[in-house]
């Protein structure tokens, strides 16, 4: 009832009123009277979107006052220590590696900015998942890096709060939190089949609500604290959530609550069966015991099972049955049964329920900096953890979902306290294993790896969701993440049973993703789940293990390292056995992922680097080892079998995984564990066993034969030479790395990165990113290890980046350092390294080169052999693998083979026997070893070597060998039968003493032998004999015999006889060369070098074999082995030799061709460098011959341009703002980066030109405005070409081959776009070339002793005289095409400025002004002068010559009425016409207020063509007076009126001789004549009188007349230096001026001294100067309706603009990015998602935004329009490139911001700091003001007004 009442009131008085009783001692009826309001305001049966609930709340809570000031009051009293601002996805924020102890800290850019980073590691990075700002919290960063505001502890000196403040949140927020949670119970819906549910619908109506506690948290701590004690109170939550119990409403919405909670697999604690105080320990098996965890067999109802059940059944087609693990043990540890007991928890639950709505993740984050909320929080999270994972796997959104996820747990389990405080308490490290076994158990298979049928290992399926889209990763790298705090670790560590269940989790990736090789056809279909695979591999299980690794670094920990270890082997047993694996490996299978190897071996190689620990101890037995070899092994052959090209039936994805297995980030977890591992088996294993093993799983056995010919039962001989490679190739690395096996941190380092850099120069960011990760932390973190960029200042220069003309952009390059080349080079490391097989050549390429440069060797040179870091003690057994006879025996085979020329053999092979040889003389065994073992010495039946030490065995020499050879080989014929009887008797011992050799067998022996030993009671399952006959190949055609060879040579002959050979020069070793041997040239060369080496080093160890050398180099004839006298030898010594010769062939013409291309390019191309004239400049020389030749490019006739056949220039068309761009002001302007700074647009060129026509207009007739100003400022079109002409029948055929050809183009034939047929330039239309009249050239070219008058008159006739109108012929087509080309190239808008649109007038103006803009901008291009004369890049892309005939030829249509003409007004006095003036509604534009350049264009346009010289320069002359007396008057208007008075007096005196060329008698004249009428003098009175402070000499008075007539002269000169040829003289800047007045006739060409030229006296008049000077005032005094003003503006123009400009860029990138990246744009008041900023006007547009599309049209392309004609240059915010846009087209040209490497960051990925490269810059800048964004850049595209 009362409720009601209080309901009517108003809201805030009730809020007062009721503040007021509850503030009282007594406060019940006030709690009584508030709950009853909140009953009715707060009834969640009303719908959530009714706001009113929300506005009672926010009343009551502020208690009666505004909210607003509510939480100002607040937020006074905020405490709080920490930042804690929580981010969403893609916001901007930091991360410094110095002040960071977690690697998760992150700040927001406020405190970034706040603290002091200089001189730290950190980057900018864009959140991927969302994130927190750490600021303020010690335990995840160093309290150095606060920023000001959280350094001083904020919370001390803050005053108590008042309690009365927040005691109405206290009472209502309760009320409104369950409010929310009602409205959460009831909208939820299971995922039902017949209703769809629409969470999404639910949470948007209660988006408000939730805004609402987001506003609350950030309030400060005040608030926090509050909110806390209600989200945590057990007794409210009791009280509220069961509802009372009359109110039925809140009875149904608990019971929907508790069914969500069954239904979730959650058992609420009533039903929890007691069986669970029986603790069951997770045993062994327990691992299965995971899919209970979660309750499966919780009631789910019957559809969720049969839907599980389709599930499968949909899976198994085409797919193997995925497998289901079944157990009973539960772990009550974990289901711990959720019973929520306060707000919190049921909050937590439904944000799950809900899959995490971001505004719900965010709430919950805010209040974290809350203490005592953190620790509830977490608790509560770990509590439901198995529960979100279970909703992430069901979720369809599970990206979404992940991040949410990860966003929370980031803030959590950073810190360690909290970690370790939740394991103790919750068990988080047994609810995490046990829910990522859970997890992954959800897709396991059968293992079908060795034994198919009978295997019992389950592997995961990659193909499953779960894998493929990696929903794993927020468990994985919550794991990681507490994993990387030590005292979690040790906890782990010290857990057996934990580390038992996660070993079992390791084993479900042993042996996943088998390949099988397909033999017959290609596979159909290709998987690609391998990525998947590894991702899961290198994330699962790499990456925890690289945070247990790191702590297990001393010599405490070792018992940790020694249960790893012992566990690893356990499981390792357990994986043999399900697999039914013993001696073999299955055929043609491989697998890369073997996670149990690779624990067992980094744990191993930790133990023994860092812990101190003995190999042997942590060894299995014998056996166990060389099944632990088996796998590693294969993998290593398989990489060689897939590069031999075995696998290419399995498609691409296989060399894709074999590429992966090396790829730097996945390297130091897979195949350096692998070799590793393989080391240590070596190490510890029989080495003949070894080596034969080796060589069966390369399967090439059957090459290693003495014989030329053999059958191999396994390979085609195409695969031999590359799999005998691979093997030796193996075994080098295998016996030479030392990454595991003895080298520091450092080392490793470096020879990381001396790979690295060998290959390629590399940026700094690509190295950090190819060096591989885990050992050593780039970051430099580890004490007494050497960082990063020291170890890189070390090994490397920095090249700087560097321009080419070409405009493709370099990158600042590190490059090796010469003593790095020379002494570090290690192939053997760069092979282990490289993905791609071309980047071992590109790095042999880049060592010859250096060798060559620095004049160490210039052939080819071999790989260098570097010597090793010595071995850790405990590997010494390595050493005896190149000691073994095994061994010798091969390398003896080989180096015989290779000097018989068998087939299959190879440089590379020579090559890494030379290094085995090399290997085993600097690795000598410890001689105490031999006479251990004698008895197996003795029973060892192949008597090949006596011993097994490399030394003693090179010089043994080795006469007979039998060999099974096909009946079919040479040796088999050869062989007579014994025919006496001594010859048979030497024959039979020669039998006795034959070598027989089987690698097979031999291992087989080994193998037994070793078993034998090892298990007494010899019960052990021996493999049957008959599968070695696999080796022996069944009876094929040619028949196996047994033969004997004689050989008669050791290893050291078969070395000096190869020596031979490599020279081609029989005995090249002296007998005496050993002594007079150079040692110190070894290092670097070829074959020959190596084999020099070898034997000089085996000398020094040994002096027998020095007697060897010197006994075998004494024979002076060498044996002729027995094949060299056949012819076919012959043939193969001249092939070779043919070989080479064409080889050089090749390379000579190459290198010509190379010549060619580059001069060509140098002429056709040349697009930036100032050097002669191009091959066709076309505007000057040729005009004097009889007539021009031009060559056409298509068909390459040469011939005249005709009216019937014209030809024509490929020309670029394109509309251009440059000029409208230009300032008065030489500096550019700033880009503005704060609120206060802004650019005006209102000084540029273009604008001061529209309002200078507008006013005119007002005043004028329109007719005689638009002939008395040039516009084409702003979108007027430029043309330039390429020099390149063709036939215009020629093009057309050229574009239909275009149009028809389907190839993608970067541009529109449509559109009459192509490229020039010749040099690939941009182009968009031909010019046609007027037939060449040359003949009476010399007549129109001729200086002239006219009279000026007489000329004066001559060109009034001509001007008179209509031109012959053109005939109707190809050639006027072509002309009225292209100006229709020239017309369409620019938008309306900047075509029509007249008053009528269309009419003749218009067409005309725009006509002459594109003469205009092409001459000013050769200006432009010329430095905007003309000082440096002759011809300039510009001028070879100009047309200028042809463009005018063009234009002049269309403007003959329109003649220029006689009663108007200009021509007149300047060179007569005329009657007044005061008498017809009334017939004229407007008056023309006086000639002082006209262009006068425009005037000379107009003239020169719509003169009959070809012009006379003399006719020109006449024309000049009269308007160089208009433009002199405009300059007076325009000066005049600055003077001070008493100024004005005395030059007026003063040059009155002087009206006396000559006073016609005396500029104070035509300045006092002028002067005189302007203030007959008193205004034009009168505006400005007030305002010069200010200005001029400095008195105007007649020194400053001619400079300023000098510099307003120079660009006048300009472009008469450069008009003259394109009509007639004439050359541009050079001259100095003071001197331009008397310069340019000689060159264009108005002065005689006597040059005088610089000082004595006077403007004036240029002046030449055809009729009395004062009288036309009066005439000309006049003019302007007789203008009735024009106020004075307006008359000074038109009279002052200003010709003098600055160069076109790019705004001026910040030094630092930052700053453009923090201003403008979360800057609102201006249209749409958005801020955009891609911002962008034009680099020409500043504007702030929306790229891609469509928010701010027009008529279809987005944003850049409307602005590109509008501001450059259709030329934009833009600068992307949050990419810091810049793009183009070109018309229809755009391209990414690039950045101009670098990092401190020299490098761009598109996309700002890596967020170092950015800073302007000026060089850069200038480039753009150039290429704009040139025009040549289309002719540099290549990448063109489409843009589909999208941008």
């Amino acid at each position: 009832m009362m409720a009601a009442s209080l309901l009517r009131r108003d809201k805030k008085t009730t809020a007062v009123h009721l503040k007021a009783d509850l503030a009282r001692t007594d406060d019940t009826s006030g709690v009584g009277q508030l709950q009853e309001l909140l009953d009715d305001v707060l009834d969640p049966e009303k719908p959530a979107a009714d706001t009113e609930a929300l506005d009672w709340c926010k009343c009551l809570i502020a208690g009666g006052e505004g909210f607003e000031e509510f939480c100002k009051t607040v937020r006074s009293y905020d405490n709080a220590t920490l930042c804690g601002l929580v981010w969403t996805a893609n916001f901007v924020a930091y991360r410094c590696r110095t002040c960071g102890i977690s690697p998760c800290m992150s700040l927001c850019a406020e405190c970034f900015n706040n603290g002091d980073h200089t001189g730290h590691d950190f980057n900018m990075f864009r959140s991927q998942a969302g994130g927190a700002c750490d600021c303020g919290d010690s335990n995840v960063m160093r309290e150095t890096g606060f920023c000001r505001r959280h350094r001083l502890r904020t919370g001390e000196n803050i005053p108590s709060i008042p309690r009365d403040l927040l005691l109405m949140s206290e009472m209502v927020l309760p009320r409104f939190i369950l409010c929310i949670i009602q409205y959460l119970r009831d909208g939820y819906t299971e995922a039902d089949t017949s209703t769809e549910r629409d969470l999404q619908k639910v949470l948007q109506q209660l988006e408000p609500q939730i805004s609402f506690l987001e506003e609350l948290t950030k309030m400060g701590g005040a608030m926090r604290t509050v909110l806390t004690k209600i989200l945590t109170n057990q007794q409210t939550f009791k009280e509220l959530s069961m509802g009372q119990e009359e109110n039925l409403y809140a009875k149904k919405n608990y019971d929907k609550y508790l069914s969500a909670l069954k239904n979730s697999g959650l058992v609420s604690v009533e039903e929890k069966t007691q069986g669970a105080a029986a603790d069951v320990t997770v045993g062994a098996e327990g691992g299965a015991g995971a899919m209970a965890l979660l309750g499966t067999t919780a009631p789910g109802g019957p559809d969720e099972s049969s839907k599980e059940e389709d599930q499968d059944a949909g899976q198994s087609v085409g797919q193997r049955k995925r497998v289901k693990l079944s157990s009973s043990t539960k772990d009550p540890r974990i289901i711990e049964s959720l019973k929520h007991k306060c707000f919190l928890e049921e909050l937590l639950f439904w944000t799950i329920k809900y899959e995490f709505p971001q505004k719900m993740v965010t709430f919950l984050l805010n209040m974290l900096p809350d203490q005592d909320y953190k620790i509830t929080f977490t608790k509560t999270f770990v509590q439901h953890y198995a529960f979100i994972m279970k909703t992430l796997m069901k979720s369809h959104e599970s990206d979404t979902m992940s991040n949410r996820i990860v966003h929370i747990s980031v803030q959590l389990f950073s810190n360690e306290e909290l970690a370790r405080h939740m394991t103790e308490e919750c068990h988080l490290l047994d609810i995490m294993v046990t829910v990522l076994l859970y997890m992954m158990e959800s897709c396991l298979i059968k293992s079908e790896l060795q034994d198919e049928e009978n295997s019992r290992h389950v592997v995961v399926n990659c193909s499953e969701a779960l894998l493929k889209n990696n929903t794993y990763w927020p468990l994985v790298s919550d794991f990681i993440n507490i994993l990387s705090h030590q005292s979690v670790a040790k906890k782990f560590l010290d857990d057996h049973s934990l580390l038992m269940l996660w070993m079992s989790f390791v084993s479900f990736f042993q042996g996943m993703n088998l390949n099988k090789r397909e033999l017959n056809e290609h596979v159909e279909f290709e998987s690609q789940t391998y990525y998947a695979a590894f991702a899961a591999e290198l994330e699962a299980c790499a990456q925890p293990m690289w945070g247990l690794l790191t702590h297990c670094k001393v010599k405490e920990t070792q018992e940790y390292t020694k249960t790893v270890v012992r566990y690893c082997l356990e499981t390792l047993q357990i994986w043999f056995d399900a697999i039914g694996f013993i001696d073999e490996p299955a055929p043609n299978q491989v697998t890369f992922h073997l996670p149990l190897h690779r624990y067992y071996a980094m744990f191993l190689s930790k133990a023994i680097k860092c812990q101190g620990l003995d190999l042997d101890s942590l060894l299995p037995d014998q056996e166990m080892l060389m099944k632990i070899m088996v796998h590693p092994l294969q993998i290593q052959a398989c990489l060689s079998e897939i590069h031999s090209n075995m696998w290419v039936r399995n498609g691409l994805q296989i060399k894709g995984q074999a590429m992966t297995y090396v790829q730097s980030h996945f390297c130091n977890s897979m195949i350096d564990p692998d070799i590793y591992l393989l080391q240590v088996c070596a190490s510890r294993l029989d080495p003949d066993y070894f080596i034969s093993s080796v060589f069966e799983r390369f399967k090439v056995v059957d090459l290693l034969t003495m014989a030329s010919q053999h059958q191999n039962a396994v390979l085609d001989s195409e695969q031999e030479r590359p799999m005998l490679e691979g093997a030796l190739t193996f075994l080098v690395i295998l016996t030479s790395l030392r990454v595991h096996l003895g080298m520091t941190d450092d080392e490793i380092l470096r020879s990381e990165m001396v790979s690295q850099l060998c290959m390629n120069d590399r940026t700094h960011s690509a190295l950090l990113d190819l060096i591989p990760e885990n050992p050593n932390p780039k970051s430099g973190i580890v004490p007494g290890s050497c960082s990063f960029e020291e170890m890189l200042s070390a090994v490397a220069d920095f090249k700087a980046p560097v321009f080419e003309p070409g405009g493709s952009m370099q990158q600042g390059m590190y490059t090796p350092k010469a003593e790095v080349w020379e002494k570090e080079f290690d192939p053997i490391m760069v092979v282990l390294r490289t993905v791609y097989r071309r980047d071992v050549q590109s790095a042999m390429d880049r060592y010859s080169a250096f060798l060559k440069q620095s004049g160490i060797h210039t052939g080819n040179p071999w790989p260098p052999y570097k010597e090793r870091t010595p071995l850790h003690p405990c590997y010494k057994g390595l050493i005896k693998l190149l000691h073994c006879k095994t061994l010798h025996i091969v390398i003896f085979t080989l180096l015989y083979k290779i000097w018989m020329d068998h087939q299959n053999m190879s440089e590379h092979v020579l090559c890494m026997v030379l290094y085995l040889i090399e290997l085993g003389l600097d690795n000598q065994v410890q001689d105490n070893k031999d006479n251990e073992e004698p008895c197996i010495e003795e029973h060892c039946h192949d008597s090949w070597f006596p011993g097994t030490n490399l030394l003693s065995n090179l010089h043994h020499v080795i006469n007979f060998v039998r060999v099974r050879v096909p009946e079919t080989a040479p040796e088999v014929k050869r062989e007579a039968p014994p025919s006496t009887s001594t010859e048979a008797c030497s024959y039979g011992q020669n039998l006795r003493e034959a070598q027989v050799f089987s690698l097979v067998a031999e291992r087989r022996r080994k193998f037994q032998e070793i078993i034998n030993r090892s298990n007494t009671e010899a019960t052990q399952v021996v493999r049957p004999k008959s599968s070695s006959t696999r080796w022996v190949p069944p009876g094929t055609p040619p028949q196996l015999v047994t033969e004997i060879l004689e050989i008669r040579e050791s290893m050291l002959s078969l070395l000096i006889k190869l020596h031979q050979k490599l020279t081609s020069r029989q005995n090249s070793l002296s007998a005496s060369w050993l002594e007079d041997m150079d040692t110190s040239r070894h290092a670097h060369g070829d074959g020959i070098t190596a084999i020099e080496r070898i034997l000089t080093k085996a000398a020094t160890r040994s002096c027998q074999i020095k007697r060897s050398i010197q006994d075998i180099c004494g024979k002076v004839c060498p044996p002729v082995p027995p094949k060299k006298n056949s012819p076919s030898d012959k043939k193969t010594m001249d092939k070779e030799e043919r070989r080479q010769r064409a080889r050089e062939r090749q390379q000579k013409l190459l290198a010509e061709f190379a010549s060619r291309q580059k001069s060509f390019m140098e002429t056709a191309m040349d697009v930036e460098s100032p050097e002669t004239e191009a091959a066709m400049d076309l505007g000057a020389s040729e005009v004097m011959e009889s007539e021009v030749l031009y060559d056409c490019v298509i068909c390459g006739q040469s011939g005249p341009s005709t009216e019937d056949r014209p030809t024509g220039l490929v020309v670029l068309l394109q509309a251009s703002s440059v000029l409208g761009h230009r300032c008065k002001n030489q500096e550019a302007k700033k880009l503005p980066t704060s609120d206060e700074e802004h650019i005006y647009p209102a000084d540029t060129c273009g604008v001061a030109h529209d309002v200078r026509l507008t006013l005119m207009q007002r005043f004028f007739k329109d007719s005689s405005c638009l002939q008395s100003v040039s516009i084409g400022w702003d979108g007027g079109v430029y043309v330039q070409t390429c020099g390149h002409t063709l036939h215009i029948d020629c093009h057309k055929s050229y574009m239909e081959s275009l149009r028809n050809d389907q190839v993608l183009q970067g541009f529109s034939v449509d559109k009459g776009e192509f490229t020039c047929p010749l040099c690939r330039q941009f182009a968009n239309s031909v010019l046609p070339c007027r037939p060449g009249r040359g003949t009476e050239g010399g007549a129109w070219h001729a200086p002239t002793n006219k009279k000026l008058c007489v000329l004066v008159k001559e060109v009034e006739d001509l001007q008179e005289k209509l031109g012959p109108f053109p005939t109707e012929s190809n050639l006027s087509k072509e002309m009225e095409l292209v100006i229709k080309d020239i017309k369409n190239t620019t938008q309306k808008k900047y075509m029509d400025y007249g008053k009528n649109p269309g009419s003749p007038d218009n067409d005309f103006l725009f006509m002459y002004s594109v003469a205009r803009t092409n001459l000013e901008l050769e200006l432009v291009h010329r430095g905007g002068n003309l000082c440096s004369g002759g011809a300039s890049a510009a001028a070879k892309r100009s047309c200028l010559n042809q463009l005018f005939h063009v234009l002049a030829m269309h403007m003959r249509l329109y003649s220029i009425d006689s009663a108007y003409n200009p021509w007149t007004k300047l060179t007569q006095i005329t009657q007044s016409k005061e008498a017809d003036s009334f017939d004229e509604e407007r008056p023309e534009v006086p000639m002082l207020f006209r262009d006068v350049p425009s005037l000379l264009i107009i003239f020169v346009l719509t003169m009959p063509q070809p012009l006379r010289k003399e006719h020109f320069i006449c024309v000049v002359k009269m308007l160089y007076n208009l433009q002199f007396i405009q300059a007076l008057t325009a000066l005049s208007t600055k003077f001070s009126p008493e100024e004005r008075q005395a030059w007026s007096t003063s040059g009155a005196l002087k009206k006396a001789a000559n006073a016609e060329r005396s500029f104070e008698a035509l300045l006092s004249h002028a002067i005189s004549e302007l203030s007959k009428d008193k205004s034009v003098y009168k505006v400005n009175a007030e305002e010069t009188s200010m200005l001029s402070s400095s008195v105007w000499s007649p020194q400053s008075i001619e400079f300023s007349l000098q510099q307003f007539c120079l660009p006048f002269l300009r472009l008469s000169c450069l008009l003259q230096h394109h009509l007639y040829g004439d050359n541009l003289t050079g001259c100095l800047e003071e001197d331009e001026f008397s310069s340019l007045a000689v060159c264009v006739g108005l002065l005689p060409s006597a040059p005088q001294p610089s000082n004595t030229v006077h403007s004036a006296s240029c002046l030449e008049w055809a009729v009395s100067a004062f009288d036309l000077v009066t005439q000309w005032c006049a003019e302007v005094m007789g203008l009735s309706q024009m106020q004075a003003e307006q008359s000074v503006t038109l009279l002052v123009q200003e010709p003098q603009w600055a160069a076109p400009r790019l705004l001026q860029l910040p030094d630092n990138y930052n700053i453009i990015f923090q201003y403008y990246h979360r800057k609102a744009c201006t249209a749409c008041k958005k801020v955009p998602k891609d911002p962008a900023l034009c680099l020409v006007c500043g504007a702030f547009v929306c790229l891609k935004g469509v928010c701010c599309k027009q008529q279809g049209i987005c944003e850049c392309v409307l602005h590109s329009q509008h501001c450059g004609a259709a030329t934009g240059i833009f600068l992307l915010i949050n990419a810091s490139v810049i793009i183009i846009i070109r018309g229809h087209r755009f391209c990414l040209w690039g950045s101009v911001y670098l990092d401190a490497h020299g490098e761009e960051d598109r996309d700002l990925r890596r967020g170092k700091p950015l800073f302007l490269c000026e060089e850069r810059y200038r480039v753009l800048e150039q290429q704009w003001v040139s025009h040549t964004f289309d002719h540099i850049n290549k990448r063109w595209g489409p843009h589909y007004n999208g941008l």
